[in-house]
């Protein structure tokens, strides 16, 4: 059973303004205050308006230079907002990857402030946006641009233990991965965000105001990215609207979102009980949400 991974590098503020006097000094002056360090980088406040970004693993590193590199072409086509790189740092200090400075986005995450009903259409717009054919050379995510299958062990040992320690694991839950698994791949592949869960989408007043967290890029699979909508919307009439709005989606590919949502579910849930109870909720909560459809 495995919680957040842990750092491969020691990063604090004292770090952060170091990097900032060797890089950027005209804005080594600006208050510097942490935020919050997920599984795979710290975020710092920098003054009102920026943030810096800084891999904790080696791993990670490469996900800040897909979004350096893909995020500025990306977001001039979403009608979201998104944390494009305004300034990009390169391994100094004794820090010994490529981070990021970008712009501060207003808002909390979904899983503490969940969007209202009438958010569905906004989500179904912001989707249909991104999964646009991406080029040639655009990444691919060796965890979020695979099928279904190849996740399959991994998925059904966690949903073993789930079974064990929790009741969050409906027969619904079960059936809708298993309909998953056999799904066929019917759509080519698509720019997808390819982490789209709760905490890295923004809300404000109610509305959906950003989409953060973009380093697992890449072309894959759109149902990917469409589980969100059993992820972000809590009524169920509001998940009927999104899926209607986006009626070009076909019935594979919506049972392979549902696949991708439970897989989501049961990672956040599984790895949440271990030390983070914001994600254990959150796991729950999608895994309900799939249960009660549609």
């Amino acid at each position: 059973m495995h919680g957040t991974p842990p750092a491969e590098a020691h990063i604090d503020a004292e770090l952060a303004r170091a990097l900032l006097r060797a890089q950027h000094p005209d804005l080594a002056h600006l208050p510097v205050t942490a935020l919050a360090a997920g599984w795979d980088n710290a975020m710092y406040a920098l003054g009102d308006a920026l943030a810096m970004r800084l891999p904790r693993r080696e791993l990670a590193a490469a996900l800040i230079a897909h979004e350096q590199r893909w995020l500025p072409q990306l977001a001039r086509a979403l009608p979201l907002r998104t944390p494009v790189p305004v300034r990009t740092g390169v391994a100094a200090c004794g820090f010994p990857w490529p981070w990021s400075i970008v712009e501060w986005l207003p808002g909390e995450s979904a899983d503490v402030s969940s969007p209202h009903a009438d958010q569905a259409k906004p989500l179904a717009q912001f989707l249909q946006a991104l999964h646009a054919p991406a080029p040639p050379d655009a990444p691919r995510n060796p965890y979020r641009s695979t099928p279904l299958a190849s996740r399959a062990a991994a998925v059904e040992a966690r949903i073993a233990r789930l079974e064990r320690t929790t009741s969050a694991i409906d027969p619904t839950v079960k059936r809708l991965w298993s309909e998953a698994l056999e799904a066929p791949i019917d759509a080519p592949p698509t720019w997808i965000h390819g982490d789209l869960h709760p905490r890295n989408v923004l809300v404000h007043r109610g509305r959906l105001s950003a989409v953060i967290d973009w380093g697992d890029v890449a072309q894959g699979d759109r149902a990917t990215d469409l589980a969100a909508v059993w992820m972000l919307l809590r009524e169920r009439s509001a998940r009927e609207q999104a899926m209607a709005e986006l009626n070009e989606i076909s019935r594979a590919t919506w049972i392979r979102a549902r696949g991708w949502a439970v897989f989501f579910g049961v990672v956040l849930l599984d790895s949440g009980l271990v030390d983070d109870p914001r994600h254990a909720q959150l796991g729950r909560r999608v895994l309900a949400q799939l249960a009660d459809g549609p």
